[in-house]
């Protein structure tokens, strides 16, 4: 009888370094999941057409051979990314009912969601660098963003992901999980599978911290800032036509950064104190905050920006 505890013991113990995990689709409506993965799809087509063509206009097209579109076709990279990380998850739940992920597999998702998550962040705020130095350092634009200094940005941005994300995600190996665990999301996301241990998890929240305070602690200061600067030498412009042409410049890449930080704001604080709120609500919510940046960037750039609108006009109807 001893034994047999023994073995259980031993059994238990091994399946909770192993655990299963099982993501989650829309709740409720589990019947209708093969007609909502028809949006989902046309969402995600949306995102990957769209980011891969302003990343070939930007490539291919020497005139945007510039800062500005350096920088946006790095965020349309991640936006890729991004959707790439998520989408063989989400369509195969949707499709298969296929929903068990393990959790090595959950690590490595939340490698590429949250690592394009930051880069994205790090990208947006050298964007707002440029605009700044658009408008306020006209006259030295070309000498402050060099090549070598972008690349350098470049860099700095990938080397923080990678410096943030992986101690992050090397302190989940050790933490036991009790039994199969159920996930809000149809993908891993960070905060929602720590919620589930049932060992010791205040390094993982302190260092969970610690990557908030480094990232959006410390980028949406930098953003706010260089706006506060941009205003205050537009301001200055004695003409109003010019004033209206400087903060023009200035739509798109506001848009983006409404569209990346509003969602993940909003999810956060579901998490945080909406227990209360309906699972569909989560979900709904989850899928919005990971879609709605790659799917509005391409869109946004493509309406707001004309040179990028000219291009890809020529490229859809060229002779």
């Amino acid at each position: 009888m001893l034994q047999m505890q023994d073995n259980t013991e031993f059994l238990s113990n091994f399946t909770s370094k192993l655990p299963t995990f099982l993501l989650t689709g829309i709740p409720g409506l589990e019947s209708a999941h093969g007609w909502i993965s028809i949006p989902f799809c046309c969402l995600y087509a949306t995102a990957l057409s769209g980011n891969s063509m302003i990343l070939f206009i930007i490539v291919t097209q020497h005139s945007l051979h510039e800062p500005m579109y350096y920088f946006l076709s790095v965020l349309s990279a991640t936006d890729l990314g991004l959707t790439f990380s998520t989408m063989s998850t989400t369509l195969r739940i949707l499709w298969f009912q296929a929903n068990e992920i393990s959790l090595d597999l959950c690590i490595v998702q939340m490698f590429f969601l949250h690592g394009f998550t930051c880069t994205e962040s790090g990208v947006l705020v050298a964007m707002a660098l440029d605009r700044y130095v658009a408008i306020c350092k006209p006259l030295r634009y070309t000498m402050i963003l060099t090549n070598s200094r972008i690349i350098q940005i470049g860099f700095l941005v990938i080397m923080r992901t990678l410096l943030l994300i992986i101690p992050l995600l090397l302190l989940l190996k050790p933490v036991s999980f009790c039994k199969r665990n159920t996930l809000s999301h149809s993908y891993c996301y960070y905060p929602d599978v720590i919620k589930l241990a049932c060992s010791d998890t205040r390094a993982n929240n302190i260092c969970g911290l610690v990557d908030l305070i480094l990232t959006t602690g410390l980028d949406i200061p930098c953003i706010i800032l260089s706006y506060i600067l941009i205003i205050c030498s537009v301001l200055n412009i004695a003409s109003s036509e010019e004033r209206h042409k400087a903060f023009s410049t200035c739509v798109s890449h506001i848009a983006a950064v409404a569209v990346f930080y509003i969602p993940m704001f909003s999810l956060s604080l579901v998490h945080r104190y909406g227990r209360s709120v309906p699972k569909v609500v989560h979900t709904m919510m989850a899928n919005v905050y990971l879609l709605l940046p790659p799917v509005l960037n391409p869109i946004i750039y493509s309406v707001k920006t004309k040179q990028i609108r000219k291009a890809i006009l020529s490229l859809l109807f060229a002779k």
